[in-house]
């Protein structure tokens, strides 16, 4: 726990440098964020603004990403200076039968924002997934690694990768995974409900990756859009595990006390395929001087704690 702890005490001291900094570069910038009542894209709006960057946050309400003239008209009346695209059809089993609808969503609405972004010479990232991957093997997946998902889900987000890599140079592309955050449904969340109904859970334990904080990981993403840095990137929290880890962890750091009970993919059953490795390279960020997210476990229990005190607001 000691390094933990130290390891958070750097982080801490360097975000607090590359606030200062970001804040000067930022001064006067405007950025356009999808997806604002999302998980990610609610911390990176509040994360940018928190730098003195205007944030125009935007969901389906204000700008139907699959409606070509709705993107248009919203990003140029906007007019950022960049686009950080966190809106997607992230239902994974969903998405095996709904195929079209995530379609026009992370492949259609992504081309028509990389389109409008094109036209106005601005920059734009877009957040994918660890699931344009195959998912076999245990090394970590590098940037650059061969595309094979093996989902709905995870083919029409490669898909939306190569609408953005066809149209802009002016790009980054950033593959998440295992994501949680206050704004938004998430396993965390969902581990604590199923505690409330069950004294018994069966997790898979043959799925490894590496839990994620939308609020460190919307540091990470304010750092990169102020750069010129572009490519493909791969950003988590440090540390890996498996789902039946997570959830120990989790009823832990909880303090509830719950059988959990490890099982296999196989045995758990779902839809869609699930990648078993999800093991994700991160050190392009630090090639790049951005700092690394701190471990998962030092992200789990500052989460735990921001759940509990929004708890006792509700109060």
């Amino acid at each position: 726990m000691g390094n933990i702890q130290a390891s958070t005490d750097v982080y801490a001291r360097g975000l607090s440098i590359i606030l200062l900094k970001s804040c000067e570069i930022g001064a006067g910038m405007k950025i356009l964020v999808t997806g604002v009542r999302g998980q990610l894209g609610h911390d990176v709006a509040n994360e940018l603004e928190k730098r003195g960057i205007e944030a125009v946050g935007v969901d389906i309400q204000e700008m139907d990403i699959t409606d070509a003239e709705s993107v248009d008209r919203v990003i140029r009346e906007a007019s950022p200076q960049a686009v950080i695209h966190c809106a997607a059809y992230t239902a994974v089993d969903a998405a095996e039968e709904n195929e079209d609808a995530c379609r026009r969503i992370n492949v259609e609405g992504t081309r028509n924002i990389a389109k409008v972004c094109r036209e106005l010479d601005i920059r734009m990232m877009y957040i994918s997934t660890d699931y344009v991957f195959d998912g076999q093997g245990e090394r970590p997946w590098e940037p650059e690694d061969d595309r094979a998902p093996q989902s709905v889900y995870g083919q029409t987000k490669y898909e939306g990768e190569l609408a953005v890599q066809e149209a802009l140079e002016k790009y980054y592309i950033v593959r998440i995974q295992w994501v949680f955050g206050i704004n938004g449904k998430n396993f965390v969340k969902t581990m604590l409900n199923l505690s409330q109904k069950y004294d018994t859970i069966r997790v898979v334990n043959d799925q490894f990756g590496s839990p994620t904080y939308t609020y460190d990981l919307a540091r990470l993403l304010a750092d990169m859009i102020l750069t010129e840095k572009y490519g493909v990137y791969h950003a988590a929290n440090r540390g890996i595990c498996s789902w039946y880890e997570f959830a120990c962890a989790i009823f832990q750091e909880a303090r509830i006390p719950i059988t959990v009970v490890p099982v296999t993919t196989e045995e758990y059953g779902a839809k869609a395929k699930r990648p078993a490795n999800s093991r994700m390279n991160l050190e392009k960020l630090t090639a790049n001087g951005f700092e690394q997210l701190p471990p998962w476990q030092d992200a789990l229990k500052r989460y735990v704690e921001a759940l509990n005190m929004e708890s006792r607001r509700d109060l």
